[in-house]
This record gives C-alpha cells, structure tokens and sequence, in this order.
C-alpha cells in the first residue's frame, strides 16, 4: 500500500471554508480511481492531513501525472494565500491489527 500526503496548516479565519471545500475536493480525488480510501484529519492549531491510499506506487504517479494539475489549479483558486500545503507519499512497510 502507498499513502499519498496532503497536509495543511491553514489560517484560522479560513478554516471553516477549507474543511467545506475539501469533502468534495477528496471526492474528486477517488473518483480518478487511482485510490483506494482516503481519510482527512484535523489537530490542534488548524493542521489538517488528507490521506489517500493507494495500492501501488504507479497509481500515485499516474494521478500525479494527470489530474494534480487541474485539482491544484481548483484549490489555489479557493485558496490563493492563507493554508500552507506539504505533501509526501509514505510506503507501507507493516501494519498491525489487535
């Protein structure tokens, strides 16, 4: 499993919106059907992560090379300044289960 990483640090007076605005933005990112499940979190200090899995690493770059463009023109448009963006993407190595 590959997990691609989207996290945000994002100003207070825009929070609200950014949550608003990324329930359907993660829902555009599975509808490419390069991904598996996705998760979006919140902590404390307006940091948020969306997760996006994958089940190998040519999905990410195929999702990388087709459709970041357009989702990312999308989002700088909602959001031209006041949410600081970082991304990763995280190989899976193990996973345990109680």
């Amino acid at each position: 499993m590959v997990t691609y990483e989207v996290s945000a640090v994002v100003r207070a007076d825009l929070a609200a919106a950014y949550e608003k605005y990324m329930r359907p933005h993660i829902v555009a990112v599975l509808a490419t059907g390069l991904f598996v499940g996705a998760t979006f979190d919140r902590a404390e200090g307006n940091k948020y992560r969306a997760r996006y899995q994958a089940k190998d690493q040519q999905s990410v770059d195929k999702y990388l090379a087709e459709h970041t463009a357009r989702l990312r023109a999308d989002f700088a448009k909602h959001f031209p300044n006041g949410v600081e963006l970082s991304r990763e993407v995280w190989q899976t190595t193990g996973t345990w289960e109680r």
